[in-house]
């Protein structure tokens, strides 16, 4: 069974979360510590939500900073998926594995609240299931998801209502084997629990048959 890494760091809460919906389409989740990650031991990796290190100096800029990340770029160099959510997706931008930055919403505050999201780059490990275009509803709950771009990129996921002030209404980013979306596909796959619906199950299925080939 294909083994994939689910990091947590100080403040990650978002693991759990992760691990149901891998378990829930067959795949093999492990939390694991990132003083306890090392490279070359797993088939993905996901960056779980949360508030690492309290969101310190800026949101996921701390993590970005230790030796897990520094495994984690000998991974991304193998090629393997790597998914970022919400606190994941700023831990990833921080580490220069996808371009530009997010910042504090505009107007400010945090938003908590189920959304429409649709699919633009369906090439992906995580979305090549999806139909182009295809909206689903999953939820958000963050105070800094306000894409800012540094240059060309390849926007994966497009808010159909734009809650954050994101340039082009970004709520993900793609860059090959590497995904960050800021909302929430693990809190989307249960229809007995899942108010929204389950929008997001496509994106684990997706890894699945990505992994299997």
């Amino acid at each position: 069974m294909y083994r994939v890494a689910v990091l947590k760091f100080p403040g990650t809460n978002g693991d759990y979360d992760v691990l149901r919906a891998l378990n829930l389409v067959g795949l093999q989740g492990e939390i694991v510590w990132y003083r306890d990650y090392a490279a070359g031991k797993y088939d993905a990796v996901v960056l779980a939500g949360g508030f690492s290190y309290g969101d310190r100096l800026r949101a996921g800029a701390i993590a970005a900073q230790t030796e897990a990340i520094e495994q984690l770029r000998r991974d991304v160099e193998r090629e393997i998926p790597v998914l970022g959510i919400c606190n994941g997706f700023q831990i990833l931008v921080e580490a220069g594995f996808l371009p530009g930055a997010l910042a504090p919403n505009e107007p400010p505050g945090f938003i908590s609240k189920w959304i429409q999201v649709a699919v633009v780059d369906v090439k992906t490990p995580f979305t090549h299931l999806y139909e182009p275009g295809e909206v689903v509803y999953m939820p958000i709950a963050h105070g800094e998801g306000r894409y800012i771009p540094s240059g060309p990129y390849t926007q994966a996921f497009r808010y159909v209502e734009n809650p954050n002030g994101s340039h082009n209404a970004t709520a993900g980013v793609s860059n090959g084997n590497v995904l960050g979306l800021m909302p929430h596909p693990e809190r989307a796959v249960d229809r007995d629990i899942s108010r929204g619906g389950v929008g997001g199950l496509k994106l684990w299925l997706s890894l699945k048959s990505w992994l299997k080939g």
